[in-house]
């Protein structure tokens, strides 16, 4: 991997499992799955794009862009089980 690249390895793993974790809210929220994966194919193709132009310029702003990248992960990540309590609750009666 390329030295420039590797600030960035942990928001592309952790970005990720997050896709997981939005998609599967995704199905529990009964989304059309074709639609779905049409809006994803578009923001990674997106985000691809800024990825691949922007990366020179963002190399200078590394600690911020994955400061507030871990933060939105880590802000969607609870939303996600703070989402899912009431149906694990729910479970157990």
């Amino acid at each position: 991997m390329d030295q420039e690249l590797k600030h960035f390895s942990v928001l592309l793993v952790f970005g990720n499992i997050e896709n997981l974790i939005l998609a599967a809210q995704g199905v529990d929220a009964h989304v059309n799955p074709l639609g779905l994966a049409i809006l994803s194919l578009m923001a990674v193709c997106f985000w691809l794009i800024i990825g691949t132009f922007g990366t020179r310029f963002a190399m200078k702003y590394a600690r911020i862009i994955n400061f507030i990248g871990g933060l939105a992960i880590f802000i969607l990540g609870i939303q996600a089980m703070m989402n899912s309590i009431p149906g694990m609750l729910a479970f157990f009666h």
